[in-house]
């Protein structure tokens, strides 16, 4: 990280869900919570908890210098409402295989 700019990331005791149009996408007990400098709490799931199946990869790819190149997925209705770091850099490596969401429900 560079002078003044910190992540960390940590394992969320409480259930969260993700739910669009009314529709649940992901409920999980198993989130990790990754805070950083200047940006809201963003809570990552992992993918096992994640309805895979109702998303589509999209085109869209953004770079952040501290984590890496996010990949986007969408619904029918809601372009890019999901991402993750598929090759995460290796001080954020825990977010491999984990997918944040806009919105998100702690229960």
């Amino acid at each position: 990280m560079t002078e003044g700019h910190t992540i960390t990331i940590e394992q969320h005791t409480a259930r969260v869900r993700a739910v669009h149009g009314g529709q649940v996408l992901a409920e999980s007990g198993r989130a990790l919570v990754l805070r950083e400098t200047g940006c809201p709490p963003r809570y990552y799931l992992p993918a096992e908890d994640v309805r895979l199946d109702l998303l589509t990869p999209s085109e869209t790819h953004t770079y952040c210098p501290f984590k890496g190149t996010a990949s986007y997925w969408s619904l029918p209705d809601a372009a890019d409402l999901v991402w993750g770091y598929p090759e995460p850099k290796a001080e954020v490596a825990l977010i491999k295989d984990h997918f944040c969401f806009y919105e998100i429900e702690t229960l």
